[in-house]
């Protein structure tokens, strides 16, 4: 009895882990049943496709898991840049044929190295400029555009035969806090989240999304008392009988300190299943916490706080997605056009400029939610300097001492939401009027001899960028 409640708690669990190989503890977990595992950057390297296959010779169904949106979040290209602009880009372009394409491909990236699971695409709608952490994320700030890529997204992801993880729901995008650092409140009424945060949910489940992936939200108009991961109301009542989701529900990392603050790890999980939920993300995780886990979660059953069915629906449904993704065929067609094209259309270009000497390339980089991996580069001054020789990068906006001769090109994120990354755009055009502005997120008011914005960070979109200025 106690040995398949061990097994069932283990199903359910996704938990991250340090290194580019499989630690022993991990490789014994799986093979005592442990259902998923999650890869970060710092799990990356040449050999991961050595690291999957690892993990599954110790349990071949394991949810192998990843978060790669494309753009500012990649796990895969966290060194160069991302070969894909993000979903803002894609808004801009408003393509549904090329959102697909880009999320065939993809798909077809982690098809190649035998990952189960992405945790993309964020389709939560940007509708609060003010947002720190979903932004460029989003595909934009209405309803309407974010259901159709969404929905394109999800079938190139799963055409490539790959799952999809529509999330942050009930929707991330009115908010002000990073979930990673607190517990975000969406203020908006009922109606309110029919209009506008349920609909792009509604079309990814109707699309035949695989997974969703719920945020830790406080939602007073659904829940005044338990944010969304907890709440039995939004995830039963809402989620699964009224819009009729039927497929694996994964938490966001358990460790955030939008729930990390209100409870255990253990009773997170207990918590988190009794609400509804099948899979616990747990970004850090050693062997004793992963076991702790496990054991609140039996302990739990055996006390009658979370029934014993419950727990075995929520394994059901982690093994289902296992077996849906081994019934996939591979698609071994490569589209290694879609990110440049997306990312050269995205391009919103205001002014006019011709770089014919090598410039320097001033980074004021703000900083990024936890979400994003701090490494990740903008690529500008690398894309500028295979084509100008003699580029140089540096984060001091003091333009004072740069010669004349010598073109500047600022480049900044989200200068709309930053009052002082603003006052540095001022700054920089009042020293040098013809400074190039590129900015890499919410674009705000067009400023310098040209002002391009790129709507993501990626390396697409960084050479994109180095096209144009030196067509």
């Amino acid at each position: 009895m106690t040995a398949d409640l061990h097994r069932l708690a283990l199903t359910v669990l996704q938990p991250g882990f340090e290194g580019v190989t499989a630690p022993d503890w991990l490789r014994k977990a799986l093979g005592e049943g442990l259902g998923g595992a999650v890869l970060f950057a710092r799990n990356v390297s040449d050999g991961t496709a050595g690291l999957v296959a690892a993990l599954r010779a110790e349990n071949p169904g394991v949810v192998v898991a990843i978060d790669e949106e494309g753009g500012v979040v990649t796990r895969l290209e966290t060194r160069e840049g991302s070969s894909f602009p993000g979903n803002r880009a894609l808004g801009v372009v408003d393509d549904v044929a090329l959102t697909e394409r880009v999320g065939r491909q993809i798909g077809r990236m982690l098809a190649e190295l035998d990952i189960t699971l992405d945790y993309a695409p964020s389709v939560d709608v940007n509708a609060n400029p003010a947002n720190p952490v979903i932004g460029v994320r989003s595909f934009g700030p209405s309803a309407d555009l974010v259901a159709r890529h969404s929905v394109a997204y999800i079938q190139g992801v799963q055409g490539a035969g790959v799952a999809a993880c529509a999330k942050h729901f009930p929707g991330h995008g009115d908010t002000v806090t990073d979930s990673h650092l607190a517990l975000p409140t969406v203020h908006a009424s009922l109606a309110e989240l029919r209009e506008r945060d349920l609909p792009p949910f509604e079309a990814a489940i109707k699309a035949g999304v695989r997974s969703v992936m719920c945020g830790h939200l406080l939602v007073p108009s659904l829940d005044p008392a338990m944010p969304a991961t907890l709440s039995r109301t939004i995830l039963t009542g809402l989620l699964r009988e009224e819009l009729g989701f039927d497929g694996m529900l994964v938490t966001d990392a358990i460790e955030m300190r939008a729930v990390a603050a209100m409870y255990s790890p253990g009773e997170i999980a207990v918590r988190a299943l009794a609400a509804g939920v099948d899979a616990i993300c747990a970004g850090v995780v050693t062997a004793e916490s992963l076991y702790e886990l496990r054991d609140a979660i039996v302990a739990a059953v055996l006390d009658g706080s979370l029934p014993e069915e419950r727990l075995a629906e929520a394994a059901g449904r982690v093994r289902a997605l296992s077996d849906w993704y081994g019934r996939q065929p591979r698609d071994a067609e490569p589209d290694d056009t879609a990110g440049t094209e997306a990312a050269e259309r995205a391009l919103t270009i205001t002014g006019s400029a011709r770089l014919t000497a090598a410039p320097l390339v001033v980074e004021v980089n703000t900083r990024h939610s936890q979400a994003i991996d701090p490494d990740t580069p903008t690529g500008l001054a690398a894309a500028l300097g295979e084509v100008l020789p003699g580029t140089a990068r540096t984060a001091t906006p003091d333009l004072s001492s740069v010669p004349d001769e010598r073109p500047v090109v600022l480049v900044v994120h989200d200068a709309a939401r930053h009052p002082w990354v603003r006052e540095t755009v001022a700054d920089a055009v009042h020293q040098r009027p013809d400074v190039i502005v590129v900015e890499t997120g919410i674009p705000g008011e067009p400023s310098g001899t040209a002002h391009i914005a790129t709507h993501g960070i990626s390396k697409v979109s960084a050479k994109a960028v180095a096209r144009w200025l030196t067509r």
